[in-house]
């Protein structure tokens, strides 16, 4: 099967020509009259407008529906650091991701630079073209620099989604989750394990949300992160705690919450049996999760479960927030992706998978009785309402927040334009109709 796998992937990317986007033109190109106005002498007229009014950039180009996808291939997916050139076949799947799920177009840029201040004085040259920019693959601690000092200066959304999309995905996980255990957020002991970008965001925003800092437990690979151990980093030092407790064995017992963004295997049945009633465990470790499915259900009929892969219930897939949230900061031309916009991001997530699951939908993933419970906490990949429940809800909150730059006068005229976006996917909407035609038939 890994086999059969392998050469499938292979042939997708070679043929029928390599590579997965390409560059379409948007404008007539078939006078020399349209070639006049795309070129020379027409084009100066859109650059002097630009030089006159920046802000103009948005009108006269595509700046305000394009995202880079900027990688240095240092962190990439299970397989490490790869380098710069590996990477580009990751790069170019989001950026075909951005394109299918928001209508947004995107370049993948590869920057073969492992030094943080050089990477950032590249990304920052680059810029100008773009209306945001999606970090992507790169290891932590220099993930933090990277991404903190592009946002303080420029003044386009920057956002690592390695961090944030799986953090705004799990707090969507972890609403839904309580809210089926019946367990209040304020009141949960949460451990974690793995401290690097992924983790730490996740747990931030899991604490913007309500979990007590003082109810959280990090570990890494030596065990619990403590204050004891003297010299730490600052994001590992931000969840250092106080407890007697040195090993995840100890953490986990009466844990109302697991979080694992580590490795295979790390947990046993029995960690889980000690955990409080009701668990709630999502065991994030690709492509083997910290402990297999099958494993965990069967250690606890109480427990919500949730990996990283499409094969079991509940996959926790960054597909479900990136798109939208980037399409909403462009649509509003939000200075910065923040905090308020994560939240409203995870919390739409989380609403929408209440809500009855549309035939099509079900169908599409031969599940013909989804809905909202233990199996069923986050809305599915090809779920098309995302788009028009997530990206307004950013955009609200960017406006709320004070870094919307563009009002969106008419809410439901805008969600009508998404929904034309929508549309426009032919493959995914064709995809959907025929899965439910041949199902009704």
């Amino acid at each position: 099967m890994k086999e059969n796998l392998e050469q499938a992937a292979l042939d997708y990317h070679r043929y029928p020509r390599p590579g997965k986007i390409e560059v379409v033109p948007t404008k007539q190109y078939s006078t020399p009259e349209d070639l006049s106005l795309a070129y020379s002498p027409g084009v100066a007229y859109p650059c002097l407008k630009i030089k006159d009014n920046p802000d103009d950039i948005f009108e006269y180009t595509n700046k305000g529906n394009l995202v880079a996808v900027i990688s240095n291939g240092t962190a990439v997916l299970g397989l490490g650091n790869i380098g710069a050139k590996a990477a580009k076949p990751v790069m170019e799947g989001k950026a075909l991701l951005f394109k299918i799920f928001a209508g947004l177009d995107s370049f993948d840029i590869e920057i073969d630079e492992s030094d943080p201040h050089e990477f950032i004085k590249t990304v920052q040259r680059l810029a100008p073209t773009f209306g945001g920019i999606n970090l992507e693959d790169i290891k932590a601690p220099e993930c933090f620099e990277i991404e903190n000092t592009l946002r303080e200066q420029l003044d386009i959304p920057v956002m690592h989604d390695d961090q944030h999309g799986t953090a705004i995905i799990s707090s969507a996980a972890l609403i839904n989750a309580l809210k089926i255990q019946g367990k209040d957020i304020s009141e949960v002991k949460v451990v974690v394990n793995g401290a690097g970008a992924a983790a730490v965001a996740c747990t931030r925003l899991f604490c913007e949300l309500g979990v007590r800092h003082r109810n959280v437990v990090m570990c890494d690979s030596k065990g619990v992160i403590t204050r004891e151990r003297g010299q730490l980093p600052p994001s590992k030092a931000e969840f250092a705690t106080d407890r007697d407790i040195s090993t995840l064995e100890e953490a986990m017992v009466g844990a109302d919450v697991f979080l694992g963004l580590s490795v295979a295997d790390v947990i046993t049945p029995d960690m889980i049996k000690s955990m409080a009633d009701k668990p709630i465990v999502f065991a994030l470790a690709n492509p083997a999760p910290e402990i297999a499915y099958e494993l965990a259900i069967a250690s606890r009929p109480d427990i919500i479960f949730a990996t990283g892969r499409s094969d079991y219930p509940n996959q926790i897939n960054n597909v479900l927030g990136f798109p939208y949230i980037f399409r909403g900061a462009l649509d509003c031309r939000a200075t910065e992706i923040n905090e308020a916009m994560k939240v409203a991001a995870a919390r739409a997530i989380a609403a929408l998978a209440q809500e009855p699951v549309p035939v099509e939908i079900a169908k599409a993933y031969n599940a013909e009785n989804l809905k909202f419970g233990p199996d069923y906490i986050l809305p599915k990949p090809f779920d098309h309402r995302l788009l028009t429940v997530v990206a307004p809800a950013v955009i609200e909150a960017a406006e709320e927040s004070g870094v919307a730059r563009r009002h969106i006068d008419d809410m439901e005229k805008y969600r009508e334009r998404l929904r034309e976006i929508i549309c426009t996917n032919e493959s995914l909407i064709n995809y959907l109709i025929h899965v439910q035609d041949t199902c009704t038939r």
